[in-house]
């Protein structure tokens, strides 16, 4: 099954990584891979969590039917599927079913019981792609991936995010600033705050501006190894910390380059 809406990548010249063109299929594969996982190795300083307050310690709830429905209606069709080549829409039609809804409700409960995320679920695809308007495709930075995940696991990773998120938000423990991802805090609400903001400085007769900086690559250089710290400041049951220790360890991800796919390549680092 070809990857849904697939783009050819344009003719370029052999890709430069340390000023030396990329002439073997190999020499492309780990030069996209140091590319993107830049932070396989990298420590942050954990001094950053003594700003976070403590707050009591929270039993995690089994997952309820009407998350998965009204996670999964808001999934769209027309996304690429992972490995399993399983879309959105096939997905929709089998929980309607409600002995499989609740097999698959099984499983989530029982990844938390068994702190343990199956191997099934962390292998992905990163599909290149180019970033538009570019005077030159000879460097990897020309180029982003599109990651794609196991459709299932993905499935359940996001209401297990909507499970953490309606937690955390409810317990103040995600600072009121933050927007963007969450709920009822979206790039939207971002942009909103942002006008007010402006149009009451205005108001006062007064001149402003505005700074905005893009961190490269963020999503894909984030520390795996720190979220479990922060679930510990956070005073999560130390069955939902034991879980996510073991979720973001053990990922392995293959490059897909036009029709060539690459081995499969260890990845510690990003969000999946």
């Amino acid at each position: 099954m070809n990857w849904i809406r697939k783009r050819n990548l344009p003719v370029v010249k052999a890709i430069k990584y340390n000023n030396r063109p990329c002439l073997e299929i190999n020499n492309l594969w780990y030069t996209l891979h140091s590319m993107f996982n830049l932070t396989q190795d990298h420590h942050v300083n954990i001094n950053i969590l003594e700003e976070i307050s403590d707050i009591a310690m929270e039993e995690w709830s089994p997952f309820l039917r009407k998350e998965f429905l009204k996670t999964i209606a808001k999934c769209n069709n027309s996304s690429a599927p992972g490995f399993n080549k399983l879309s959105w829409c096939y997905l929709k039609y089998i929980i309607i079913n409600e002995a499989c809804l609740g097999k698959i409700i099984n499983i989530a409960d029982a990844c938390f019981e068994l702190e343990f995320w199956p191997l099934y679920f962390k292998s992905s695809m990163m599909i290149i792609i180019p970033k538009p308007n570019k005077d030159s495709y000879d460097l990897s930075k020309s180029f982003q991936p599109i990651v794609l995940l196991n459709t299932l696991g993905k499935l359940i990773k996001k209401v297990i995010s909507k499970h953490l998120q309606f937690w955390l938000i409810s317990n103040n423990f995600i600072h009121s600033c933050q927007l963007g991802g969450l709920k009822q805090r979206s790039t939207s609400d971002a942009d909103i705050a942002l006008t007010h903001f402006i149009h009451s400085v205005w108001a006062r007769n007064n001149m402003i501006s505005t700074l905005v900086f893009d961190i490269t690559q963020f999503f894909l250089s984030l520390n795996y190894w720190l979220l479990p710290l922060i679930l510990k400041r956070a005073k999560y049951h130390s069955k939902v910390i034991q879980f996510f220790s073991n979720y973001l360890v053990g990922r392995k991800t293959q490059y897909s380059w036009n029709n060539f796919s690459s081995q499969l390549f260890n990845v510690d680092v990003g969000m999946g």
